[in-house]
């Protein structure tokens, strides 16, 4: 019968021998979710005998993010500026410098005043869950092209006791001709930015895992905030901000875009690996 401690090294190095990234760590995370205990809690146990449906269950999952299928996902939920959020493979896995897109929106209002805000390409609804649980007297419109997704977003909303403060909605916001709603005082996306070219080189945890639809436009990655920042003159109140996540190397090319569509003030903002990663300008 295999303790803990003998269960995490022999998964570890299983893990290591498939080349997955922080093998400890992984292993370690998927015997705490087996466990339904904290993952600083095994430290405790190491010397705690596995159950045999315990170890089963152990297994499949190690085998599972042996063939490179996300964490995340395996254990289905993610944590995103201090909340959990559940994911599954229909909306993109939240990743932590998307946090700094917070942060910078933040910063750059009145958290008192009630403001209406749009989040295009909601996915998983991290960031507009977000921000009205930072912002309480806003309201939010999330819109995403796919239904799962906005299933998935509700969902979230609900975990993190949203109380109706967002309204979602299943738009395809490039092709859409019927979305009305405008008056917006702050537009925010994190869309799909990977080029076509770039796409097929992404590691297989994105490439095979995550959804296409999520991460590439199947152009040259910059369809989408071309599109967005034309149709944000009409969305948008004037003098109000439009805030974008951008991919490594795109963040100039992103200003020229929001300048040739009325917008100034341009700000780029670096993450904590020193990558420029979000943009934001405002309507003039």
């Amino acid at each position: 019968m295999l303790t803990v401690l003998e269960a995490i090294n022999r998964s570890t190095e299983f893990l290591e021998k498939k080349n997955i990234e922080s093998p400890r760590t992984n292993a370690e995370h998927l015997l705490a979710h087996v466990l339904k205990c904290k993952r600083l809690d095994l430290y405790l146990a190491f010397d705690r005998p596995l159950k045999e449906n315990e170890t089963d269950i152990y297994r499949e999952l190690i085998v599972r993010r042996g063939k490179t299928e996300p964490l995340q996902y395996i254990v289905g939920t993610v944590e995103f500026y201090g909340l959990e959020f559940k994911v599954n493979p229909s909306v993109l896995i939240p990743r932590p410098e998307t946090e700094l897109l917070i942060e910078k929106i933040l910063e750059s209002v009145n958290k008192e005043d009630s403001l209406k805000i749009l989040d295009i390409g909601t996915g998983s609804g991290n960031i507009a869950v977000s921000l009205a649980k930072n912002l309480s007297n806003s309201t939010l419109t999330a819109i995403d092209i796919s239904e799962d997704a906005i299933e998935v977003a509700e969902e979230n909303s609900e975990l993190n006791n949203i109380n109706g403060q967002i309204s979602f909605y299943k738009i395809d916001f490039v092709n859409e001709q019927g979305f009305s709603e405008s008056n917006f005082d702050l537009i925010v996306s994190n869309p799909p930015y990977v080029s076509i070219n770039d796409y097929s080189g992404l590691s297989p945890e994105l490439k095979d895992h995550e959804p296409k639809i999520a991460l590439t436009d199947n152009k040259d990655g910059l369809n989408f905030y071309s599109e967005i920042s034309k149709k944000a003159q009409t969305l948008l109140n004037k003098n109000g901000k439009l805030f974008f996540e951008v991919g490594m190397g795109q963040a100039e090319e992103v200003k020229t875009i929001l300048i040739q569509n009325s917008f100034s003030d341009i700000e780029i903002f670096k993450d904590y690996s020193n990558i420029e990663r979000v943009v934001k300008g405002v309507l003039t």
